[in-house]
């Protein structure tokens, strides 16, 4: 991709909050390799001069209002992005001015990261491809927690929810790469 065209991507960086470390489903199991990812993902991003988008998620009670003063990056992540958006829905498009940011600098095409990697992640993959964006979902690059089923008592894994999100996505919404494929792309 020539640099007129790797302008026309921008990493998504969704809800990498200090809100999530306060919810009982916390765990650290997966974020040492969850930011790693991230950081690689962040850093070529930059040195490839596709602009860093940050989003976080405002609610109007507990950790995730930003009285709470935990709507903030978590420690490591870099700041200075290109733009912050707050949003107040799982996608980071509806209500936020996203979309309108992104078609004045005439990006086509989305690298989506974050937390959860089936919830805002996810949306925010299908909602842009249904607003006609090429979709890249880095998995890797994403972080979620095990889940049970009410009705079943049936507990999946991080790992579990990670793959269905790739299958429900891949060919439909979302091309599914990892760090390494994005960033050769990047500049291929």
């Amino acid at each position: 991709m020539s640099s007129a065209q790797t302008s026309k991507s921008a990493l998504i960086i969704i809800d990498v909050q200090q809100s999530f470390t306060q919810m009982p489903f916390w765990t650290t199991d997966d974020v040492s390799a969850f930011q790693s990812a991230l950081l690689k993902l962040e850093q070529g991003c930059r040195a490839r001069q596709v602009p860093v988008v940050h989003i976080f998620h405002c609610g109007t009670s507990g950790a995730f209002a930003p009285a709470s003063g935990f709507v903030q990056p978590l420690a490591w992540l870099p700041g200075e992005p290109a733009v912050r958006f707050d949003k107040h829905t799982h996608n980071a498009f509806t209500d936020t001015g996203l979309d309108l940011w992104l078609r004045r600098r005439g990006i086509q095409k989305l690298i989506i990261t974050g937390i959860r990697t089936e919830q805002c992640c996810e949306t925010t993959a299908r909602v842009g491809s249904d607003l006609g964006y090429n979709v890249d979902f880095v998995t890797e690059a994403t972080l979620t927690f095990p889940m049970t089923h009410a009705g079943s008592g049936v507990t999946f894994s991080a790992q579990d929810i990670k793959t269905h999100t790739e299958l429900v996505l891949q060919d439909r919404f979302a091309r599914i790469v990892d760090v390494q494929t994005c960033l050769t792309d990047l500049m291929a």
